[in-house]
């Protein structure tokens, strides 16, 4: 090889380097091209091995680069972890505290939505006293302990009625059935009203606070029936009907109305229509049923004697204690609030609470418009102011308001409160003519008043135009079909509106005929006449007078100074 390249060099190293050069300077240079090809063959190999060495200190400071790399990629995600698991404890801990703070919340709302129908409850329970005043105010004095005896036990009979069977009727639904549209099958007597833990201690339901609170509803619906049949009727022909409105007339009203389950209620599966009826407070459920059935009551008992026969004088029928009238209106007027604005049904959201004040101002102001309406007609027809008219009248305004109250504007209220005033008058002249005897004004005030209410909530419903139709859903949405569609639906709650009018005046008006007609023929209902010109009070009661009214006339005469003083 070396020989080979001294040739080489020699065959193409320039020809001068080389002329002239003897044998001897021949093999010397061949001799030192060897050296140097030797020198250059030993310079590669040392280049070769720094290659080599080369070669392995890049390939060890590779390996250490990467595992410099993969160090630090696991101090990352070794850092990364620490942080994930920090995070998790931070988050474990934010949920628990969420939780219980959830808890807390929860627990608050359910109190506030039990303790606003125990209030209201008690509030529309206290229109029982409204009643009593107003009616033992309005008739005569002779028969006020006997009005007064009906009152209390309106109230007491219903509350049996109710808690034995009503509940269970109106609301006794399972809620995983629906097929039961026509009445409730469970809850009787307080059945399942507790619930049974692990331990087998008792734990309560809402069950407790929602029976109370429809449980004044009902004794209202009730206590309504007593003022068109009073100065006449026989306590126990009274009573069993009181049982028969408490147990099954009023709470099978209730069940299709109010309860999830109804047929009046929104649904499209054996309902009647996607929206429903829209009667927020009850001016259809309760005032008109009640009202019905005391105009069914005044007919079959017929009038008072000498009330319209010309035999007695119309002022002998006139209200003897308008003091007791004007405080029993108040009353009514007061425990309303809890009627109307307790049926937002709580008061644990924002919404819930601005919903109570809206029905709040719509009741007020449709009560007083109602006041003043009959005021001024009978300023008109009689010449003369009329407190009684207008105690009347404010109540068929809060009557009227009290379906729509949820649904409607202030501006809207305060017509439904005139027309409710206007049909009121109209229907209280309209019984007289016809010579149907009603004392206070009963089925005028919640009749009439009631049935106009229910078309008032549609007529003046929120919605836009006769299109859009709010209902129930008050002034935050509007009422939807299946499918979600919310145009076209105010004929469908129009429509619902009409068939609850209806099918109370079938209903509650047959049942009452059905009760009222035998009652009367087995000389149950009707006082006979002996006993109604000395007076119920003297007749079956003890003390036989609700006043005491010649000791107050011996009193009076025996101080003349301070009466003419006074």
């Amino acid at each position: 090889m070396t020989k080979l390249f001294a040739l080489y060099l020699l065959c193409f190293v320039p020809q001068i380097s080389w002329a002239g050069s003897s044998s001897d300077d021949l093999a010397r240079k061949l001799t030192e091209l060897e050296n140097i090809v030797l020198t250059l063959k030993s310079e590669n190999v040392q280049i070769l091995k720094k290659n080599v060495e080369i070669k392995d200190t890049y390939e060890s400071s590779q390996k250490v680069r990467r595992l410099t790399d993969l160090e630090n990629v696991v101090h990352k995600l070794e850092s990364d972890n620490a942080r994930i698991l920090k995070e998790n404890v931070e988050i474990k801990d934010a949920y628990a505290s969420s939780q219980k703070s959830r808890r807390l919340n929860d627990d608050l709302a359910g109190a506030m939505d039990h303790m606003w129908l125990l209030i209201c409850g008690s509030m529309v329970m206290l229109m029982q006293a409204g009643f009593a005043m107003v009616e033992s105010g309005t008739c005569r004095v002779k028969n006020v302990s006997n009005i007064l005896l009906k009152n209390l036990v309106d109230v007491c009979i219903g509350t049996v009625c109710w808690y034995s069977f009503g509940y269970m009727l109106a609301y006794g639904f399972n809620s995983d059935e629906t097929k039961s549209v026509f009445a409730g099958e469970y809850n009787y007597f307080g059945h399942e009203f507790l619930e049974a833990d692990d331990n087998g201690n008792q734990v309560p339901t809402n069950h407790p606070r929602d029976w109370f609170f429809q449980w004044a509803f009902c004794a209202t619906a009730a206590t309504i029936v007593s003022g068109g049949v009073a100065e006449r009727v026989k306590m126990p022909g009274y009573f069993i009907f009181t049982v028969c409105m408490t147990t099954f007339i009023y709470p099978i009203v209730v069940a299709w109305m109010w309860s999830t389950n109804g047929w009046l209620t929104p649904g499209t599966d054996k309902h009647l229509n996607e929206v429903g009826f829209n009667d927020f407070a009850g001016s259809g459920i309760v005032h008109m049923t009640g009202g019905v059935a005391a105009l069914v009551g005044a007919i079959a008992l017929g009038p008072r004697k000498g009330r319209f026969d010309g035999s007695m004088s119309p002022d002998e029928f006139n209200a003897h204690n308008l003091p007791l009238v004007v405080l029993g209106t108040f009353i009514l007027w007061f425990g309303w609030y809890g009627f109307n604005c307790g049926s937002t049904l709580g008061l644990s959201s924002t919404s819930a609470g601005q919903m109570a004040a809206v029905v709040a101002m719509n009741t007020t102001i449709a009560a007083s418009l109602g006041g003043l309406t009959v005021l001024v007609l009978r300023l008109i027809i009689y010449r003369k102011y009329d407190v009684g008219g207008m105690c009347n009248g404010i109540l068929a305004g809060l009557v009227s308001i009290t379906a729509g109250c949820g649904n409607v504007e202030s501006g809207s209220a305060l017509l439904i409160g005139i027309i409710g005033g206007i049909i009121f008058q109209l229907t209280s002249m309209l019984l007289k003519m016809v010579k149907v005897d009603d004392p206070i004004d009963a089925f005028a005030v919640h009749g009439a008043a009631g049935a106009w209410g229910v078309l008032a909530a549609c007529i003046f419903d929120w919605g836009k135009g006769f299109d859009k139709y709010n209902g129930f859903q008050g002034g935050f949405g509007n009422a939807a079909d299946a499918n979600g569609n919310t145009d076209g639906l105010w004929k469908s709650g129009f429509a619902a509106a009409v068939v609850e009018i209806l099918m109370i005046i079938a209903w509650v008006g047959g049942l009452s005929a059905i009760i009222f007609v035998p009652l009367r023929l087995l000389g149950l209902l009707r006082a006979p006449d002996d006993m109604q010109e000395i007076g119920m009070d003297e007749a079956k009661h003890s003390p036989s007078k609700a006043y005491y009214t010649d000791a107050l006339k011996l009193n009076m005469a025996s101080k003349p100074v301070e009466m003419d003083a006074i």
